[in-house]
């Protein structure tokens, strides 16, 4: 079996660039709704098959959404959810930067853990699981709504970058990546398109 997947991260946020959010319940911003509209618009054209989503807000929403240009109702899906940060949840990046384990987590995600919280691979690892599951049965046209981190992992792992490598690239509030998935390979069909 094969599949086709799209991965988007939700809207942007008044967090965004200045608190690490987490998995804490902040919503979309008046921005990040509008990001929303056009990450709708922009997949009018992809056959969205189904539309799972991270349970946090921001990602809810962005699915929903997108589903009700669809006529799709958004499925809640606990691996699409973001790293649980652990004590770093809604810590100002300022201070974070002062933090000898923020660093080494931003330069060594393969081997360092938040306080408290998940490590990179197995955040990456729940999302690879639920990708693979839709592969395998052969759910294709399936659009993910996620963060940040958990798809630039998904990416990192069927592309075979190391986590270490994985903020070599951006995946922007409102972008669009894509997956194509089979038995035999994988591959990164787009990368952080941003709907304008």
């Amino acid at each position: 079996m094969s599949a086709t997947i799209f991965l988007a991260r939700h809207g942007t946020h008044d967090e965004v660039g200045r608190i690490l959010s987490g998995r804490s319940g902040i919503g979309l911003s008046s921005a990040g709704l509008d990001q929303a509209a056009r990450l709708a618009a922009h997949c009018a054209s992809l056959g969205l098959t189904a539309i799972h989503s991270s349970p946090r807000p921001r990602a809810r929403q962005t699915a929903e959404i997108v589903a009700k240009a669809f006529g799709l109702e958004p499925i809640v899906v606990d691996d699409l959810d973001e790293i649980d940060f652990g004590a770093w949840t809604g810590r100002s990046f300022a201070a974070l930067d002062a933090d000898r384990r923020w660093r080494r987590w931003n330069s060594r995600r393969a081997l360092a853990r938040p306080p408290g919280g998940e490590t990179m691979a197995a955040a990456t690892g729940r999302i690879v699981r639920h990708l693979d599951r839709l592969a395998a049965k052969g759910c294709s046209h399936v659009l993910c709504v996620s963060h940040c981190d958990i798809i630039r992992g998904a990416v990192a792992f069927y592309a075979g970058l190391g986590f270490d490598r994985m903020l070599e690239f951006e995946i922007e509030p409102g972008s669009l990546s894509s997956l194509f998935l089979d038995d035999r390979c994988a591959r990164v069909l787009q990368l952080n398109e941003v709907p304008r």
